[in-house]
């Protein structure tokens, strides 16, 4: 098959260990082997090409687009090729008429937000990281505009994906519904490539609100700031951002940006709307917070204030390694009914004060969305097992609420036990068998999310 890809793709093949090894690591704490090659793929040609010839030889493709999973989804778990598509980065198409947009798989979301901009348009769906759209796709991803604009799933309409055999296929349209046949489209939105290669991709994009405020306010406790988080919900105001972090993330953000913010419980809110509207939902929101003791409820109005915020909120991962030198962050999100979010994090705080790990926390709160981190010392093997068995009783007591094991990283490798825990082996068969009816010689990134009998 090396044969073949070179005289293909010639010097969009790489077999040099510095690009593979790049390649062949994400986020997550694991590490392993990297893939045997990486191929830059520049059209869905290529893609179709490296595909075919993978289905023949039986050689594993891992999807590729900017690496920032959390989860372990680009491992090369049973060697093969890397296909980075991060070269297939056009904007195809706006249709500012209809709010949608087309895209190539590499496009990534502050690309296309620039883009959108000078239409008065723009993109919700903001997991932190500048991921790909495909990859965003691909884990069904989220982030911080979930609780008013929904998920990936919600926004995509349609996709072009080439499957593990090479062929081109496409679902869904720019039509705003379809009655049509399965819906491929949702099948393929959170596949974490195990299903096929996503090349293009039609989204939902929405206008640019007339007035975007956000507030920041600081509590007592985690429990105060989630409770007032929950009325919030429950009186229906519509919030478009309400984010937490806990003392521990605000004091490693303080230190990373400079921003001198007090170090206590905070929530970050975001309101968008006509001016009147935003003024209203503010107002609502102060009433509850002052309730619940909240203090220094702060506003940024301008677009400079605001983006010093929420660049602020997006380095919390990468400033809570900086605060311990040489450590891996085992991480896990979980998602629970929005009325058992207070217990279930109070529970995992007390947990981990319990077992002294250092930790932070930040969460997409609005709906129910929370991620904790344990940062862990890689030379100290009881670290790692602490944190691995809290991030195990975080899981199970979401399920014993009717949550989910993930809100957003996905499963990848680290979650495939809690998946059948959750779904039940007879859903996970289920998966098993899509799986195999459209990759039967198992290539497409495998050992993610289930393994296969």
């Amino acid at each position: 098959m090396l044969t073949a890809l070179r005289q293909y793709c010639g010097p969009r093949l790489s077999t040099r260990q510095a690009v593979r090894e790049q390649h062949g690591r994400d986020e997550s704490p694991f590490d392993m082997p990297p893939p045997e090659a990486v191929v830059f793929a520049e059209s869905v040609d290529d893609v179709v090409e490296v595909l075919g010839l993978a289905h023949q030889h039986r050689v594993p493709v891992i999807p590729y687009g900017t690496g920032t999973s959390l989860e372990g989804h680009i491992l090369a778990v049973q060697g093969g090729v890397c296909l980075d598509v991060s070269r297939m980065n056009l904007i195809q198409q706006i249709n500012a008429e209809d709010l949608t947009v087309t895209v190539q798989t590499g496009v990534t979301r502050n690309q296309l937000n620039a883009e959108l901009r000078h239409q008065g348009l723009f993109f919700p769906i903001d997991p932190g990281a500048d991921a790909s759209l495909g990859g965003m796709a691909a884990t069904r991803a989220s982030g911080t505009n979930a609780v008013r604009y929904g998920t990936m799933r919600e926004n995509v309409l349609g996709m072009t994906v080439v499957s593990a055999q090479g062929k081109v296929l496409r679902t869904g349209t720019r039509a705003r519904k379809s009655s049509a046949g399965y819906d491929l489209t949702r099948l393929f939105v959170g596949s974490e490539g195990t299903l096929g290669v996503i090349t293009d991709l039609c989204l939902r994009v929405y206008p640019l609100p007339e007035a975007v405020s956000a507030a920041v306010c600081f509590f007592g406790s985690v429990d105060a700031a989630v409770q007032a988080t929950i009325q919030i919900i429950q009186m229906g105001v519509p919030i478009a951002r309400c984010e937490l972090l806990d003392v521990h993330a605000v004091r490693a953000v303080n230190q990373h940006d400079h921003l001198g913010l007090r170090e206590a419980p905070m929530l970050l809110m975001e309101f968008h709307g006509s001016p009147a509207g935003v003024a209203e939902q503010a107002q609502a929101v102060q009433e509850i917070v002052r309730e619940l003791g909240g203090a220094d409820f702060d506003w940024a109005t301008t677009p400079e204030a605001r983006s010093k915020l929420w660049t602020a909120r997006h380095h919390a991962y990468l400033s809570a390694l900086q605060t311990r030198p040489g450590c891996r962050c085992v991480t896990t999100d979980i998602c629970v009914p929005i009325s058992r979010l207070a217990e279930s994090i109070n529970a995992a705080v007390a947990e981990v004060e319990a077992a002294g790990l250092p930790y932070f926390i930040v969460g997409h709160v609005g709906d129910g969305n929370f991620h904790l981190g344990y940062l862990i010392d890689p030379t100290v093997p009881a670290e790692r097992e602490a944190a691995e068995r809290l991030s195990h009783q975080m899981v199970r007591r979401a399920l014993t609420m009717d949550g989910t094991c993930t809100g957003e990283h996905g499963i990848g490798l680290h979650k495939q036990t809690y998946l059948i825990e959750e779904a039940g082996e007879a859903a996970v068969d289920v998966m098993r068998q899509l799986k195999q009816a459209l990759d039967p010689h198992n290539i497409m990134n495998p050992g993610k999310i289930f393994t296969q009998p």
